[in-house]
This record gives C-alpha cells, sequence and structure tokens, in this order.
C-alpha cells in the first residue's frame, strides 16, 4: 500500500527542526534525505529510519519496509526534539561510514 501525502507532511513536520531535509517519492513511497543523505523513508504509512550503531540504544523497533529489504527502525514518537536526536545520530553514524 502507498503512503498518502497526509502521512508525508506530518513525518514532514516532525522533522522541521532537522537541517536540510528533503524527499524523493519513489514507487508510492518517499525517501527522506539530510544534506543530501539518505537516513530513512516512509513505507506503507510507517517512518523508518536507518539501522545504525548509535540507534541501537534508544530501543526501537525494528520494521523492514517491504518485502526481502534489510531491517530499519520504526519510529513511533512525536517529540520534534527527540526525532531530531535520532536523526542527527544517524546522519553522524552515515558520515561516518563515508569517510
Amino acid at each position: 500500500m502507498p503512503s498518502d501525502n497526509n502521512y508525508l507532511e506530518y513525518v514532514l513536520d516532525l522533522l522541521s527542526e532537522v537541517d536540510d531535509i528533503s524527499y524523493k517519492k519513489m514507487m508510492g513511497e518517499y525517501l527522506l534525505y539530510s544534506d543530501g543523505i539518505l537516513f530513512g523513508g516512509i513505507y506503507d504509512n510507517r517512518f523508518l529510519l536507518k539501522k545504525t550503531k548509535s540507534l541501537s540504544s534508544y530501543g526501537l523497533c525494528e520494521e523492514t519496509p517491504y518485502l526481502g529489504a534489510k531491517p530499519m527502525y520504526l519510529v513511533d514518537i512525536e517529540d520534534k526534539k527527540e526525532i531530531t536526536n535520532l536523526v542527527d545520530s544517524v546522519i553522524k553514524d552515515l558520515h561516518n561510514t563515508l569517510k
């Protein structure tokens, strides 16, 4: 089931404190970027973040975005500051893997 535009707007509002957010629509779902780095997405109206070492301590549930995909972390919180911290941690981890 493709994600709907209302859920995209909801997630973008939650991400409003994260710098340089952008997204791309891909086959009915949305890929999320910060400063050009893919950090997560919206799949079946679920906000998922890439699994990185820093996020393992947050106790987030794992879910797969689609059949055959690697597991990601489900974000089911609504606190913008906490979400900003999560995304900042993912971006920092991803930057370190690119070096």
